[in-house]
């Protein structure tokens, strides 16, 4: 089957759902489970394991004052009065969609994201251990102007004291979601028990797109960019053990993201992979889904990279199209389903949702990024998969397809070429998808940042 083009009616329909997925997260709220991390004492060990923490509701209705760690000799943060998170009211987590019991060790991942970021250098200023391997950090971020959590999956034998390091792969969440979404949605934790990596699942907001945000030519917060590949990575090098071997990988809106950030950055990820995104954001019809992902979250439009036709280098420097050149010598693993319709991971009878026309979009996109690629002689691995919905079951699978490429990118054990028993020739679904001119925005490499004794510190 072959189609010419993506109609614009087809792309208007899905203009606030296809980068913001149906199985959105529920709201974080404040965990009176975060032991605090003295200032400057961010390599501290932290406890073996600890359980998952139970709720528990105030006594007083109104604002709880912050959950200090269980050992009250531990010294306190330095921080001023003003800038002391305060956490709302508790409220009682919802249960799953499905009705199932919440799993122990994938921890929904509550905290406060409208606390403001401390003054000063980004650092890490809490934790939360999980289960045996699960340890969430809670980073004040100077680029998004909050704290932010991370969630970390750690190898048997890791320790913050370790002399060695260990390889990494990070994996980004989607659209309406948040760095509880791996661990939440799939079986990461099982299936990387055995993995000697450390894995790191970073918070992006619900419409972040992976990006330093324009605003006007202000820039300022959010700078997610910044925040993901100079903050998190410096600060889990510097404490937690991490290596400068790297793998990336994410769906939907995080797909988009793992593949700018490996452009953006040439030679800082060995492997990329991306799940059912989008992979050009210039081509026809695709700036409007873009903004109108943002509107449908409250957001300027305009906010994000600028006006589409008057602030052309902008989109420009966050077009993986006009990246590409850059991700030479990166393994790359592209997939996407290339219609709407249910496939053989979807249950019998499970209703349709806007959301699915997703795997169109991002089926056209990446069908651009390829043909792009072959121009460039830069090998990569497409799997256009055919009928399969705008879900996890079907991320889940090609994440799991791809790793054993992540594997051989990080020089682990099990590495090869991907799973293609699943697999498509991508040959069965062309796309006659005329490609825009390409011009090289001035910089696509964000400045590094001086490094602090306390973790980054900003220049004026």
């Amino acid at each position: 089957m072959r189609s010419r083009s993506l109609p614009a009616a087809a792309l208007a329909t899905v203009l606030a759902t296809v980068l913001l997925v149906g199985a959105s997260a529920p709201p974080v709220l404040a965990d009176p489970g975060w032991s605090l991390v003295p200032e400057g004492e961010s390599t501290a060990e932290p406890s073996q394991v600890a359980p998952a923490p139970q709720e528990q509701p105030p006594a007083d209705p109104g604002d709880v004052p912050p959950q200090e760690a269980q050992d009250d000799t531990r010294p306190k943060p330095r921080q001023p009065a003003e800038e002391q998170p305060r956490p709302p009211r508790q409220q009682p987590q919802p249960p799953r969609q499905d009705g199932q019991p919440r799993p122990q060790d994938s921890g929904d991942g509550r905290y406060a994201p409208w606390q403001r970021a401390l003054k000063g250098s980004a650092r890490v200023v809490r934790e939360r251990r999980l289960g045996p391997r699960m340890l969430d950090i809670l980073i004040s971020s100077p680029s998004v102007g909050q704290m932010m959590p991370v969630r970390l999956l750690l190898p048997r034998g890791w320790s913050k004291s370790a002399k060695r390091t260990w390889p990494v792969l990070y994996l980004l969440h989607g659209g309406a979601d948040n760095y509880t979404a791996w661990t939440r949605m799939t079986d990461v934790v099982s299936f990387t028990e055995n993995v000697d990596a450390i894995i790191v699942m970073p918070e992006a907001g619900r419409a972040g797109n992976y990006s330093d945000w324009y605003n006007g030519g202000r820039g300022g917060t959010p700078a997610w960019a910044t925040f993901h590949t100079q903050e998190v990575r410096q600060l889990l090098e510097i404490g937690y053990r991490a290596g400068t071997r790297r793998a990336i990988a994410g769906l939907s809106m995080g797909a988009y993201g793992a593949v700018k950030y490996a452009a953006q950055n040439p030679g800082m990820f060995s492997f990329v992979g991306a799940f059912s995104g989008i992979m050009a954001t210039e081509l026809p019809g695709i700036p409007q889904i873009i903004q109108n992902a943002q509107l449908s979250e409250g957001h300027d439009p305009n906010a994000l990279w600028g006006d589409p036709s008057r602030d052309k280098k902008i989109w420009a420097a966050n077009d993986p199209l006009v990246l590409a050149p850059n991700l030479k010598g990166t393994a790359i693993f592209l997939s996407s389903g290339t219609n709407s319709f249910a496939g053989p991971l979807d249950p019998p009878g499970s209703p349709w949702h806007p959301a699915h026309l997703g795997e169109p979009i991002s089926a056209y996109t990446a069908k651009a990024l390829s043909r792009r690629l072959d121009a460039l002689g830069i090998k990569h691995t497409m799997n256009m998969y055919g009928n399969g919905t705008h879900t996890w079951p079907y991320w889940n699978r090609e994440f799991k397809n791809s790793f054993p490429m992540a594997l051989r990118a990080l020089g682990l054990k099990g590495g090869g070429e991907p799973d293609v028993a699943t697999m498509r020739d991508q040959r069965e679904w062309e796309y006659d998808t005329p490609l825009p001119p390409i011009t090289p925005p001035d910089a696509v490499q964000p400045a590094p940042l001086p490094l602090g004794v306390k973790g980054w510190t900003l220049e004026p």
